[in-house]
């Protein structure tokens, strides 16, 4: 969006704000003028604890998750997408040898997905960022978000942009097609956090021990609903980039959002990137782009929880393994790994990704190993660096980051997310053999990195993680143990100095890595092969039949931890991700069934122990409908609406959890699958593996209103239990007509 978009963006959030503001009579948060600026009619009164309509500013697309979602949209028989749009090729590229070879071999194996992607970009106005080009959120942040803009994204770390001041949320596939299809966009309005920033960073600590330490605070599931604002005179003392390294990990605790007000660095980082005309119009309105006078100094008011933060004093934080939420100083970190027996010895270490790649990130983290270039040491732990884009990429080579790191053995990898998602090939690794490995990603469930569930993941900031690696080992504590150079010399490392926000000699801006969408769209015949097996053309799901669900198994009782990762696996599956018959072969292979402790396999009412994929096709040709019995913050992690689509396509009729991450719980509405929770949450527990599940009332759904369920006993004995929903009308209609996708058709 250009400067003259971005104004009209302005005036409506000026007058959309002034009026919600004029009914409440009381100043707003940033995120309140955000909202009531898009809100696609004006507000009745309060919004809270309603559903609202918004329209959104823009939409992006990775290539995994944008596969769907151009299936689904093209369903719509449009013309054209109605808000700018653009598909990124980041999530498609393996890590194994390196940036070039990786990205030549992922154009070979990925060809027919590519070409997909580009050629309906190209047929329905999208912009389309070639592989290489870099991950979509940095790519997002250099050349797209804007202070006071609303975005949604197919990642669930959309929020990165946050970090430029705009409010942009991950949201499912479904959700992104209707916007680009021209229909509001609906999310239950969120409650408000405020994160009061005071003092600045200094030493080792980063932006990154910022939201490590907002992780340990709220935990995964206490931003739920929830949109994260930052604010404080600390705020105006964290870098653009930095800022979005904060925003981005919001999603490991759930928000909504998360977003700073607007300041003179986001400003800098327009101008470095080639928009000072936004830059001169956001100054120029500088105060509608941030919380109102008078929120700062009495935010108890204005916030449903306030957290203090003093940056001046905050230790440098790692968090893990298997969660973002279990965090300590990294001086504690030797003594917990004694004390819980943890693989102290440091198999690879890794720094960049989406969250922590910035110019700024690099240097800092090329400031540890230059210390060690200069005493001729190598890192002790094999080390891995990929860059978040071609820009920083080309930039950081141009001066000087990139021989630093190459000087201590490090690896340089694609422009892609690579490990952060599983796309990462480790043959050198024993088979179940528990392993150690350090990055400043941004999620570390079980298997999320290389697809083994014993490999723990310790997330730190990029460099930390990089002394680590100069350590190679987690008893390591870069603050105060020494290191031994090759001549015998022993030496401390100094903390990092504080590098620029963006490079003093303006960044490498590269050609050839974008492809406009086409001059003669209705010319562009978008390539599907009928026989491919990873691009599968897609069918309406069936509506309800209006009758209450009877007698249905449970499939699986999914206890602790259950992440989309785990309900829809990603690695070498991120290839079928296009197809939803092919890819449905993965649903809960890595959740673990209460019932027996097993990974990813059930029982068959028959008494046949097998995987759940194969347990639900069972059940689909036996013309049985099932549903899944789930514990709480069910469905956390990414956004992929694949983890609600391969039930769905399975014949998963329910989804019933002590309770849901935001994005799954609306991607289960989305397809047409209930998304229940137990109003006891201890009626998780009374669920058997030998019951059957029977919903009643179901014509009489409606909000607000409680659903009966009724367990049937394998002793011809019954039990209630009460769930709860949390539809709204329109939601109900998604339910009765099979899925959202029909009511949109």
């Amino acid at each position: 969006m250009g400067p003259d978009e971005v104004s009209a963006v302005y005036d409506r959030l000026e007058s959309g704000s002034s009026a919600y503001r004029e009914k409440l009579a009381r100043p707003l948060t940033l995120c309140e003028k955000i909202i009531s600026g898009h809100l696609d009619s004006p507000p009745g009164g309060p919004l809270e604890g309603r559903y609202v309509a918004l329209r959104p500013d823009r939409v992006a697309l990775q290539d995994v998750t944008g596969q769907m979602v151009m299936l689904q949209f093209m369903l719509a028989g449009l013309e054209q997408a109605a808000l700018p749009t653009t598909i990124h090729c980041d999530h498609l590229i393996r890590a194994l040898a390196g940036g070039r070879e990786d990205t030549a071999a992922s154009l070979d194996e990925n060809s027919e997905v590519f070409r997909f992607l580009r050629s309906a970009a190209s047929r329905y106005g999208i912009g389309f960022w070639k592989p290489g080009a870099g991950i979509i959120h940095q790519v997002v942040l250099e050349n797209y978000a804007f202070p006071g803009g609303l975005m949604i994204g197919t990642d669930s770390h959309t929020p990165n942009a946050g970090g430029l001041g705009m409010a942009a949320v991950g949201v499912g596939g479904l959700d992104a097609a209707e916007a680009m299809a021209g229909v509001p966009w609906e999310v239950l309005y969120p409650r408000r956090i405020g994160v009061r920033l005071t003092g600045s960073l200094e030493g080792w600590s980063s932006p990154k021990d910022v939201i490590l330490r907002v992780a340990q605070l709220l935990t995964v599931s206490g931003g739920t609903n929830s949109v994260i604002e930052y604010f404080g005179p600390g705020a105006s003392s964290i870098s653009c980039t930095g800022k979005a390294t904060i925003t981005n990990m919001g999603a490991e605790v759930g928000a909504t959002c998360s977003i700073f007000p607007y300041d003179s660095r986001m400003s800098a980082y327009l101008r470095a990137t080639g928009r000072a005309g936004i830059a001169g119009l956001a100054d120029a309105r500088a105060p509608l782009l941030a919380p109102d006078p008078g929120v700062d100094r009495d935010p108890d008011r204005y916030y449903d929880r306030v957290i203090e933060i003093d940056l001046s004093s905050l230790e440098p934080h790692v968090v893990g393994p298997h969660t973002p939420d279990l965090a300590r100083p990294v001086s504690r970190l030797g003594a917990d790994a004694e004390s819980e027996g943890y693989v102290r010895r440091i198999s690879a270490a890794l720094i960049g990704s989406c969250t922590n790649s910035s110019y700024e990130d690099m240097s800092r983290a090329a400031a540890v190993a230059e210390q060690a270039r200069r005493r001729g040491m190598k890192a002790a732990s094999p080390l891995l660096v990929t860059p978040g884009s071609e820009q920083v990429r080309a930039t950081i080579e141009r001066d000087g980051q990139m021989g630093s790191f190459e000087a201590v053995g490090a690896r340089v990898l694609a422009n892609a997310c690579g490990p952060c998602i599983g796309q990462w090939s480790r043959p050198e690794l024993e088979e179940g053999r528990a392993n150690t490995i350090v990055t400043s990603f941004n999620r570390n469930f079980p298997g999320r990195n290389d697809g083994r569930r014993q490999t723990l993941n310790f997330i730190g900031s990029p460099e930390l993680v990089t002394a680590l690696a100069l350590g190679g080992s987690i008893s390591f504590n870069p603050l105060t143990d020494e290191l031994e150079a090759p001549d015998g010399t022993r030496f401390v490392l100094e903390p990092p100095p504080q590098a620029p926000d963006v490079p003093p000699g303006g960044f490498c801006v590269p050609d050839g890595i974008y492809v406009p969408p086409s001059s003669d769209p209705g010319s562009v015949r978008v390539e599907i092969d009928p026989s491919s097996r990873r691009l599968q053309r897609l069918e309406p799901f069936a509506p309800w039949d209006g009758r209450d669900m009877e007698g249905m198994p449970v499939l699986a009782k999914a206890r602790g931890k259950c992440t989309t990762d785990h309900i829809s696996p990603a690695g070498a599956w991120l290839s079928f991700r296009g197809h939803l018959d092919n890819l449905s072969d993965n649903m809960l292979l890595g959740a673990v069934n209460a019932f027996t402790g097993e990974v990813g396999s059930g029982r068959h009412r028959s008494g046949e122990q097998m995987p759940f994929p194969q347990l639900a096709r069972r059940y689909k040709s036996e013309g049985v409908k099932w549903v899944i019995v789930g514990d709480s913050n069910y469905g956390e992690g990414s956004s992929r609406e694949h983890a609600a689509m391969t039930p769905r396509h399975l014949g998963c009729a329910a989804v019933i959890a002590r309770s849901f991450a935001r994005i799954h719980e609306t991607n289960l509405k989305k397809q047409g699958v209930l998304a229940l929770t137990f109003e006891d949450p201890g009626g998780y527990d009374l669920v058997r593996e030998s019951d059957s599940v029977s919903l009643r009332g179901l014509d009489s759904l409606a909000p607000g209103r409680a659903v009966e369920c009724v367990l049937g006993r394998a002793d011809g004995t019954t039990e209630s239990v009460r769930l709860a929903h949390s539809y709204g009308e329109g939601q109900i209609e998604w339910f009765r007509r099979g899925s959202a996708l029909n009511v949109l058709g």
